[in-house]
């Protein structure tokens, strides 16, 4: 079923990694490296099945990959997921992850994630050199990303409304963690109108408490009136049954994977509906842990970081050009960075 999956998604490589003594059990998915070493981060979870674990790991992988080439990085696509109940993660665990990451010689090199930290990182940097995100390097990258997605937020909002100011507008926030709530501080900043929804009630109302945003349920997200939807939280949310409840003109966000099929792009589209890439609004994160990968700063990393609203534009205007969803747009020029790359690596010249 693995090689199936492998043959039909690109993926060079699946590794499942068991260990009975701390009761690991992570699989690593590596999708492309053309443009360099697979970088990503590992996700833990409390997967129902090893299945959805798989499924999971194996788009986040192309994922990055598409996701690295669109930010003009020289690195390749992986992901790492870790199925286990984040309450019972131990340093044990997280040091027999970084034994097993350390095997795959830095063919993939990992970094923090869903309910994974610098203080894991600092962990598995005790096991092996292939891993960022560490105190020692950058520090957090959240910020960083958080900063990203509102530039390719304010790109989005200049196509629509005809300016990039978000004064006044108004935007519906999922999920309140590192990203969204960075996001929602920052739109707040420039005078918009925010509403926030996570299903940590607490940590939503806190954060309404201290900015004064309206918050809305969980259940009720999809139909709050806004101008701008920026799902922050988990995949999979613009899907089959959630498009038509939508009543918004632009889904930007920091969630990976927001749609659930590729397909819901052009249903976004054809309700004229304006749909970022989320894997080129997000790439903040992944811009900052490869600037630590390669000596760079955490300046260098914020200013390539804003410079993800100038790369939208970009797309957007070349999928009007083209007659396509920006989700094309981004994947066509993702791939023809990958495509001249193997070109260049298989040409006479280069041997």
């Amino acid at each position: 079923m693995v090689h199936g999956k492998m043959s039909a998604s690109g993926h060079e490589q699946v590794t499942h990694f068991v260990d009975d003594e701390t009761g690991l059990e992570a699989i690593v998915a590596i999708h492309d490296t053309t443009l360099g070493p697979s970088l990503g981060g590992t996700r833990l979870l409390p997967y129902e099945s090893h299945d959805a674990a798989l499924r999971d790991v194996m788009r986040l992988s192309r994922a990055m990959t598409y996701k690295a080439a669109a930010a003009d990085l020289d690195l390749g696509g992986g992901k790492a997921v870790i199925r286990a109940d984040p309450t019972e993660k131990t340093e044990d665990l997280m040091a027999a992850y970084g034994r097993m990451i350390d095997r795959l010689g830095g063919y993939y090199i990992t970094s923090v994630d869903v309910n994974t930290g610098v203080a894991d990182m600092d962990v598995i940097a005790g096991e092996t050199d292939h891993v960022v995100g560490t105190s020692a390097g950058l520090g957090d990258p959240s910020p960083i990303t958080s900063r990203g997605v509102f530039e390719g937020l304010r790109a989005c909002v200049e196509a629509t409304y005809g300016t990039p100011d978000v004064d006044g507008l108004s935007v519906v926030v999922q999920g309140v963690g590192k990203v969204g709530s960075g996001l929602a501080e920052l739109l707040d900043e420039h005078g918009a109108e925010v509403a926030v929804s996570d299903i940590d009630e607490e940590a939503t109302a806190a954060l309404a408490r201290e900015y004064g945003f309206e918050t809305v349920a969980p259940s009720a997200v999809y139909e709050q009136p806004c101008d701008v939807f920026a799902p922050c939280a988990i995949g999979g949310v613009v899907n089959d049954e959630t498009v038509p409840q939508l009543e918004c003109d632009i889904v930007a966000g920091g969630a990976n994977n927001i749609l659930d099929e590729r397909a819901h792009a052009q249903a976004l589209r054809d309700r004229d509906i304006l749909y970022a890439p989320d894997y080129v609004l997000n790439a903040g994160g992944l811009i900052t842990v490869a600037a630590e990968h390669t000596g760079d700063t955490r300046e260098q990393a914020l200013a390539d970081a804003m410079a993800i609203g100038d790369r939208t534009r970009t797309l957007i205007e070349r999928a009007d050009a083209e007659d396509v969803t920006i989700l094309e747009a981004a994947d066509r020029y993702a791939l023809e960075r990958i495509e001249a790359a193997r070109a260049e690596a298989t040409s006479p010249s280069s041997r």
